[in-house]
């Protein structure tokens, strides 16, 4: 019994780290929110979804809003409703 206590909870912690989930999105760079709460986002082509890109800074994506990007970039929280898109973290931009 203890064996399978202890398979199982390893089966478990391994399939929670296996859930960092990665993306590729193609999609145009916006400014979004209102003045002290803005945000750089990106809604996907494809898919119409809005993300909001944590660190803008680390690829100079200020400088291509407006612009169609394709991004690959790592899901950090899953979207709440509207006004709180789903969060990323951009990987690779080109």
């Amino acid at each position: 019994m203890k064996k399978y206590i202890i398979l199982a909870s390893i089966i478990f912690a391994a399939s929670s780290c296996a859930n960092n989930k990665s993306l590729e999105l193609y999609g145009k760079i916006s400014m979004k929110g209102s003045t002290p709460h803005t945000y750089l986002a990106i809604e996907d082509k494809n898919t119409h979804k809005e993300y909001k890109i944590s660190n803008p800074n680390k690829f100079d994506l200020s400088n291509k809003q407006n612009r169609f990007v394709k991004l690959k970039a790592k899901l950090i929280k899953k979207a709440i409703g509207a006004g709180f898109p789903a969060v990323i973290e951009v990987v690779e931009a080109k």
